[in-house]
C-alpha cells in the first residue's frame, strides 16, 4: 500500500454531479467548475470540485466582478450542500 496522498486533480473532466432538488442546476464551465442556475437561468455561483486526502470535496465559490477573483462560500463533502449554501447566502 501506498502512503502517498492525491493533492490534486487529475486532468480529465469529471461528470456534472446530480442535485437532488430541482430548483438549481448545474452547466459546465470548465473540467472541475460549473456554474449554479435557478430555473429563471441567474446564476448563484459556482461549484467546483476540489481533492482533499479523504476524498472529493464541493466548494462553493462566487464571482467577485470588480476583481475577477473567486471568494469561497464554503466546502462540502456533499454536491447539494455546497449549491444549498449559494441558495442562502
Amino acid at each position: 500500500m501506498s502512503d502517498n496522498l492525491i493533492t490534486s486533480l487529475p486532468e480529465i473532466p469529471y461528470a456534472t454531479p446530480r442535485l437532488a432538488s430541482a430548483r438549481e442546476h448545474l452547466v459546465r464551465a470548465a473540467d472541475h467548475l460549473w456554474r449554479v442556475q435557478d430555473q429563471r437561468e441567474h446564476v448563484l455561483g459556482h461549484l467546483r470540485i476540489v481533492a482533499d486526502p479523504l476524498g472529493l470535496r464541493y466548494r462553493a465559490e462566487r464571482l467577485h466582478l470588480a476583481t475577477g477573483v473567486f471568494r469561497v462560500v464554503g466546502e462540502f463533502w456533499r454536491a447539494d450542500d455546497a449549491v444549498a449554501a449559494l441558495r442562502y447566502s
